[in-house]
């Protein structure tokens, strides 16, 4: 492979620096540097940052290969920023095998554009009934060790605490959706106020406390990790922390549209605002934001939800829940944390790559920017600011909430491996 030397970029936000790829690897960083033959990426005080990693994506294949497949979900994810992405498990047939995650999982290694880790089912079928074959998918090629049945809640205190044990055993990890199905029945968006004055059934907060309490409580029984998926309320804030001072082993995820939009816009009955967990209030979103900033939620996780076109152009109640977010997340971390003095850039990588990677045990990513490490990168232009259109996204559906809208920062450039997969904002 050829060597790129990307000229003037602040690594991490900090001064201009060199940084020099050789192969698949960096191999020096530094000022002035040079290299005969190498390929030039002038970065004029662009922001170089080791490439993103997603903990929470939904790439549909196989069996709605209608909103997306691995390809366009992983050219999105490159288009995004990212390098590594976890393919949630609730799939047709649902990723309950090692056979299905195998599936996924070459199929990222033949696209190329991004890692895909498939994350397995905590039970058959995503049904809470039946725990899935945890061993057999972590010991299969795919290598599992995240387990998810995102999209529903292991409600079961008994099935959750043996999949606690079960994936104890192997460092695993068991990602929760936190959601009481018997107090979120007929749902359709956020509790509160504004589901009083439209009439819309309420998704109450402590439908998803509740179960965060419960398995807290169970991680520090059995002595194994949870990690609380799409973390959203300012109460699920105050019980991670509490949690946190315990020693208990958990780690929490939170959205790039639950730290930026609020449950007003449902006043406008645009179902491309529903999703689950629902839009919370404003008080929330403060409180998600200054908890991801003292590091009581972890990481950034876009639960990236793409469907047709059909399923999201409709009246509210029939309306599918979910947002597309790869194309997104960054720019809404920099409107939310970075412009706001919330977070840094050093810190912006912590929680889109560094955590990620470490709580999914994603290897090779998230690591330094310095020698010696893998050429996983972003190279991103902070200074811009545009509308944006989903006309031109790379993932196969079109469903975001930010349509039209302006947001900071555009990636120009993502390196898997050293390889380009993303030249001056275009897909290579």
């Amino acid at each position: 492979m050829s060597k790129i030397l990307i000229r003037g970029a602040k690594v991490l936000g900090g001064e201009p620096q060199d940084v020099l790829i050789d192969g698949e690897t960096i191999a020096e960083v530094g000022s002035g540097l040079s290299a005969e033959g190498a390929e030039v990426v002038e970065a004029d005080g662009q922001v170089l940052l080791p490439g993103l990693v997603d903990l929470h994506t939904h790439l549909r294949e196989p069996g709605r290969e209608d909103s997306e497949t691995v390809l366009t979900g992983t050219r999105a994810a490159a288009s995004g920023g990212f390098t590594a992405v976890f393919a949630m498990a609730n799939t047709f047939p649902v990723a309950d095998t090692a056979g299905v995650v195998e599936q996924v999982w070459r199929l990222g290694q033949e696209h190329g554009y991004c890692d895909v880790q498939p994350i397995g089912a905590v039970t058959v079928g995503l049904e809470g009934r039946k725990l899935a074959e945890l061993g057999a998918m972590h010991e299969s090629a795919a290598g599992v060790t995240v387990f998810s049945d995102d999209g529903k809640c292991v409600d079961d205190a008994v099935i959750m605490r043996r999949a606690l044990e079960y994936v104890k055993a192997f460092g695993g990890v068991v990602a929760q959706h936190a959601q009481e199905p018997r107090l979120t029945e007929g749902a359709q968006m956020n509790e509160g106020v504004v589901s009083a004055e439209l009439g819309l059934g309420g998704w109450p907060a402590v439908a998803e406390e509740s179960i965060i309490a419960r398995d807290v409580l169970l991680a520090e029984h059995v002595g194994s990790r949870v990690h609380i998926c799409h973390l959203s309320t300012a109460g699920s804030v105050e019980i991670v922390r509490w949690a946190k001072s315990r020693g208990i082993q958990v780690t929490a995820e939170v959205t790039p549209h639950h730290l930026l939009l609020t449950d007003e816009l449902v006043r406008t009955y645009n179902p491309v605002y529903k999703v689950n967990p629902p839009l919370r209030t404003e008080r929330d979103v403060l409180a998600l934001r200054e908890a991801l900033a003292d590091g009581t939620i972890d990481i950034v996780a876009t639960d990236h939800a793409p469907h047709p076109h059909e399923d999201k152009d409709c009246e509210w109640a029939a309306a599918a829940m979910g947002m597309v977010g790869l194309e997104t997340a960054l720019s809404v971390v920099q409107e939310t944390m970075v412009d706001t003095g919330l977070l840094d850039w050093a810190g912006v990588a912590d929680r889109m790559s560094v955590k990620p990677a470490q709580i999914g045990q994603a290897t090779g990513h998230g690591r330094p920017v310095s020698a010696g490490e893998p050429a996983n990168l972003t190279l991103v232009d902070t200074e811009y600011r545009g509308q944006v259109d989903p006309a031109g996204f790379a993932s196969r559906s079109r469903n975001t909430p930010y349509q039209g809208r302006e947001l900071p920062g555009r990636v120009t450039h993502t390196w898997l491996r050293g390889k380009a997969t993303l030249v001056d904002g275009k897909l290579t």
